[in-house]
């Protein structure tokens, strides 16, 4: 719980500018209008609360999962393994990300207004239901995104365990973490896309259903290839520094405290 949440919360706030950046460029107004490059801090103080808890409740889902499941000598299931593991800690940890993301989001294309303005804002006219908008939406990034993720940075971990002849050091889980979060990025961004725009759907518009296909389905026909794919670039910046500062943390505080 402790080096899950040390570890979300730095990767959080030191890339937070980065992340402001890529829902600009995919919020439906475009970039200029959500606030260019302005108030690039808006929101923070939703992911500063939310950080801590949401990667413990992901951490301490993954590592229980991983150690009740075939794991170890069965080498063939390892992949397996860490993929229902890291997608069972998605579900769960998505309970307590959505909220915060939902009004981090709406702060990020609204620099005017305060993050407990929009907090109280989506209370009054959306209810609980609306700061859940999106949770099906953020699960269906989350799992893909995993998926690929954590049996990558697992499988370069043990590969260069066994190149060096022993167990790797917390800056070397690190850069494995870094190129296994910048590839598993690249290919979900269309998914990111999707949960942004339902994120920011008006109350009442299509978008705000949830339904991810046919936000898919208006982005591809309104924008076509480069609008699935807005924000490509600093979304995977900050998830490849991401997954070096998180997953680098999170070994290096488990080590300490363990």
């Amino acid at each position: 719980l402790k080096a899950g949440g040390v570890a979300g919360v730095c990767v959080d706030l030191i890339l937070f500018p980065l992340d402001t950046v890529k829902t600009r460029l995919q919020s439906p107004q475009g970039f200029r209008k959500a606030g260019g490059f302005r108030g690039i801090y808006a929101g923070v103080p939703s992911t500063a609360i939310g950080s801590f808890p949401n990667a413990a409740a992901f951490f301490i889902t993954y590592e229980n999962v991983k150690s009740v499941l075939p794991h170890g000598s069965s080498s063939y299931l390892s992949p397996a393994t860490h993929m229902v593991a890291a997608s069972l800690g998605e579900v769960v940890a998505c309970l307590i990300r959505v909220p915060s993301e939902v009004v981090k989001q709406r702060a990020q294309v609204s620099p005017s207004s305060s993050t407990l303005r929009i907090l109280s804002h989506t209370l009054y006219h959306e209810g609980i239901q609306g700061l859940y908008r999106g949770y099906k939406s953020t699960v269906l990034r989350e799992i893909p995104f995993s998926l690929v993720q954590f049996p990558l940075w697992e499988s370069l971990k043990d590969l260069w365990s066994w190149k060096q002849g022993h167990v790797v050091d917390s800056w070397q889980s690190a850069v494995c973490g870094a190129f296994a979060g910048g590839f598993a990025a690249a290919v979900t961004t269309p998914l990111d896309v999707a949960k942004t725009r339902i994120m920011l759907a008006k109350a009442g518009s299509s978008n705000a259903s949830g339904n991810v296909l046919a936000a898919l389905g208006s982005i591809w026909r309104t924008q076509g290839l480069s609008g699935l794919f807005a924000g490509v670039v600093p979304r995977m910046a900050a998830i490849s520094l991401g997954g070096f500062i998180f997953l680098g943390t999170y070994e290096k505080t488990r080590q300490l405290l363990l």
